[in-house]
């Protein structure tokens, strides 16, 4: 059973006239008859009454009649939601720490080949990061990590890896790397909790056997680098751009060694729009070297 014969049993369905049915749907009367008979053979059911000039349903005609209007209803509503304008509306969420670069450069990127998309973007930590993917808020989420849920799907980008930052004039300063126990009692500043680079920090403490000083807790690692270079404390966060004008010693952490690995999430359960699908074989694309 094909959609098409469906069209045209619903086209001398309601106007009860070969002639007038065949007009209505730009075909040959003999064609519309063939596609009908066709039908009838496959179901095996005979669909209309053909003894007087005006046609009608039989039994079966009638019963197939409500389906066939309910699938071609969902067939046409498909076509309107694939093609209307705001699918080319993109709505991506990011952790705030990805903002400042792969973000931008991703979009822009993109946008090179795809003019005619457009974003809608988010920042936020973990925990409403993926409560925006269940609600469908957003289609898209570029993060480290995000909170378990069944049905979110995520596939990495990149990994880029964790520096443990001092002040330029810091007696630790001295030194390439550092050990975590080496800044087991200094003032550490971190971002809030539920963020990912927060949950990844506290995974490595607690795998130490130690718990940090927290003396701040901020949104951006922006601020908590601003607020090192000030001398209030010492962190751990990736070596993004815009950090190599502050007064700041990035140290390698040689124990334990640690990366943050960026992926791209979405919602398995939602069907992704062509331009959103698009945008996630681009951006699975942009990294494939990195992996």
């Amino acid at each position: 059973m094909e959609l098409q014969q469906l069209e045209y049993f619903l086209a001398i369905a309601h106007i009860g006239n070969f002639t007038k049915a065949a007009k209505a749907v730009s075909i040959t009367q003999s064609a519309l008859s063939r596609s009908i008979i066709r039908l009838e053979k496959e179901l095996g059911v005979k669909l209309l009454n053909r003894s007087t000039k005006e046609i009608s349903l039989t039994h079966y005609g009638e019963m197939l009649l409500t389906h066939a209007e309910r699938i071609v209803k969902e067939e046409t509503a498909a076509k309107m939601e694939i093609f209307k304008p705001d699918r080319q509306i993109i709505n991506l969420s990011f952790l705030h720490s990805l903002g400042s670069y792969i973000v931008p450069k991703l979009i822009g990127e993109f946008r090179k080949t795809h003019p005619q998309c457009k974003f809608r973007l988010y920042q936020n930590n973990s925990t409403v990061l993926t409560e925006q993917l269940i609600e469908g808020k957003a289609d898209l989420c570029i993060c480290s990590n995000l909170l378990m849920n069944e049905t979110i799907g995520w596939l990495p980008l990149c990994s880029e890896e964790l520096f443990v930052i001092v002040p330029a004039d810091h007696p630790l300063a001295k030194k390439n790397s550092v050990n975590l126990k080496e800044i087991a009692n200094e003032s550490f500043i971190t971002l809030k909790p539920f963020y990912g680079l927060r949950l990844l920090a506290n995974q490595l403490f607690d795998m130490s056997g130690m718990s940090p000083h927290i003396e701040f807790e901020g949104d951006e690692i922006v601020t908590v680098a601003n607020l090192v270079a000030a001398d209030l404390g010492v962190s751990l966060i990736p070596k993004i751009p815009g950090l190599e004008y502050l007064n700041l010693k990035f140290l390698k952490l040689s124990s334990p060694h640690c990366r943050r690995t960026i992926g791209i999430a979405w919602d398995t359960s939602r069907m992704l729009s062509a331009s959103v699908y698009e945008f996630q074989k681009f951006a699975l694309n942009s990294f494939s070297d990195d992996k």
